[in-house]
């Protein structure tokens, strides 16, 4: 294919009905024939950063990473070009797509050749087209002219998608929405909620769907799988977002203050009440509270709060008056609400206040495409955290990330990467690539049996295949830790001297058990 042909293709694409992925995947295979690359990818510009869209040649966790320009000065001279730039083979400017460019697993090519487009439409620029190379000299024949005209059309492709999106966020709301057009936009909105897995998409839908309304939602999950992120989402989409979001932690509540944490009180209500104090209602009046571990609320705190959901009033203890509130109601547990409604140590009529929307958020092995993402974004926030190189993943230890079975979920995902990304960089000289290889993410990692499913909190998930030795031990030592807080109402100290264990043995098997 020549130039002319490469540019009528692009050209075509823009007039068909394709969804915004199909056009960049296309964009990219069409530019290909004509500009002989290893990798190339598209990048939208947003706020001083580069949020990747499509890739085609590298590792598949660059589309969870996250670009700032203060951090790779090539895509910042692009950005900040009016043309299409080739960077001499001999810069000494860090490639950012340098180690992500796999020529088979686990092995990793220095990029030689490289050029950029920024995509400009109407005076703005709305994100770039970047392609590499390992020979040298691959891009020293290719026109001016013809990356041009290719950086125009790649814009005006880019700005057809996103005129696509947003009428197809225009259209949601009387029940047109199409998923795949949404997916790229959805992805950096804010929310955080990274991932491209039918589960993660699912749970986007239904936080823009409930994100519209002030029903109550209680959101339910296992430990680490975010929870605070998805209400935080749903605060964000809403009406209130302008107001504020106050989270109450209730397992953190002592019994004696969760009616003045909540409520508020007044001076001299009780020992130790020297001044007037507003509850997190009151504070939260306008906006959203959040009641995260709603499940370990008191029994005694449970009829006060159903009262203030229903009428909408609180009143400060020590106070005679009442005062109306206006406030949106997510709560959060890791707990099964319904089987503690059975055993009586959770109120029917409250549950069912709580429950006017359930929002369940799939555990991490279930969605398991999103691994490679999440791997990606911990890799970045941790390179920043301990000032390292680029941190790359080979292939075999991403295989090992896929199969494990993640007890803890994102939140133990991302302990993994932190631990594994910091053993990396023995003998690795300052600023240079750090690898993680399998014998960096542990002993958790040795003899991964991808079957075997831990328990979990939520009773939505069935396992699934023979149940082994392994899971019968964690079975059990977590049904033993689970009777022993029980017996000692929540008390870890005394649960562990039940159970013959120094306290902080017992929090680490807790942990190791995806307990906490």
């Amino acid at each position: 294919m020549n130039e002319f042909n490469a540019i009528v293709s692009v050209a075509t694409d823009l007039t068909s009905l394709i969804t915004a992925e199909d056009r960049y995947v296309r964009l990219l295979k069409a530019i290909k024939k004509v500009i002989p690359y290893h990798a190339a990818a598209i990048l939208r510009y947003d706020k001083d950063t580069l949020l990747p869209l499509v890739a085609n040649g590298l590792t598949d966790d660059v589309i969870g990473r996250r670009f700032l320009l203060k951090e790779h000065p090539r895509l910042d001279i692009i950005c900040k070009s009016s043309k299409p730039v080739k960077f001499p083979a001999d810069s000494n400017l860090p490639d950012p797509f340098d180690g992500m460019i796999s020529v088979e697993a686990g092995k990793f090519q220095q990029v030689h050749a490289c050029l950029g487009c920024p995509l400009i439409v109407n005076g703005k620029l709305i994100g770039v087209l970047t392609a590499d190379a390992f020979n040298p000299n691959v891009f020293d024949k290719i026109s001016a002219e013809f990356l041009s005209a290719i950086s125009a059309l790649a814009a005006e492709s880019l700005r057809t998608a996103d005129l696509i999106n947003a009428l197809e966020d225009a259209a949601k709301h009387q029940g047109l929405i199409a998923r795949d057009l949404m997916r790229d936009v959805k992805l950096h909105r804010g929310s955080d909620l990274i991932g491209i897995s039918s589960g993660i998409n699912k749970l986007r839908e239904e936080i823009d769907l409930v994100a519209c309304s002030d029903f109550s939602v209680l959101i339910m999950g296992e430990t680490g799988v975010g929870k605070e992120l998805v209400a935080r989402a749903i605060h964000q989409s809403s009406h209130r977002k302008s107001d504020p979001m106050i989270y109450i932690n209730c397992a953190a509540l002592p019994e004696s203050l969760t009616e003045s944490e909540l409520f508020g009180h007044i001076k001299g209500a009780f020992t130790g009440a020297t001044e007037d104090r507003s509850g997190k209602f009151e504070i939260a009046d306008g906006g959203t509270l959040l009641l995260d571990e709603i499940g370990e609320l008191s029994v005694l705190a449970q009829p006060k709060l159903l009262r203030t959901l229903q009428d909408g009033e609180i009143q400060r203890i020590g106070s005679e008056r009442t005062k109306k509130v206006d406030v949106r109601v997510l709560a959060a547990t890791n707990r099964n609400l319904v089987e503690e409604v059975r055993k009586g140590k959770f109120r029917a009529d409250l549950f069912h206040r709580l429950n006017v929307y359930p929002i369940i958020i799939p555990p991490l092995r279930d969605r398991k495409d999103d691994i490679p993402l999440l791997s990606g974004y911990f890799c970045d926030i941790t390179r920043r955290r301990i000032g390292s190189g680029p941190i790359r993943i080979v292939q075999d230890a991403l295989d090992d990330l896929k199969n494990y079975p993640w007890p803890g979920n994102v939140r133990e995902l991302g302990n993994v990467i932190s631990r594994a990304a910091l053993k990396a960089t023995t003998n690795v000289n300052p600023g240079e690539q750090v690898l993680i290889r399998s014998h960096h993410l542990g002993s958790d990692f040795e003899n991964i049996d991808s079957s075997v499913v831990l328990p979990g909190v939520v009773s939505t998930i069935t396992p699934t295949g023979s149940v082994n030795m392994r899971e019968e031990i964690r079975t059990f030592q977590s049904s033993l830790i689970s009777r022993a807080l029980a017996n000692s109402d929540g008390n870890w100290a005394a649960a562990a001297r039940s159970l013959g264990l120094q306290r902080s043995n017992l929090h680490h098997l807790a942990e190791r058990l995806g307990m906490k």
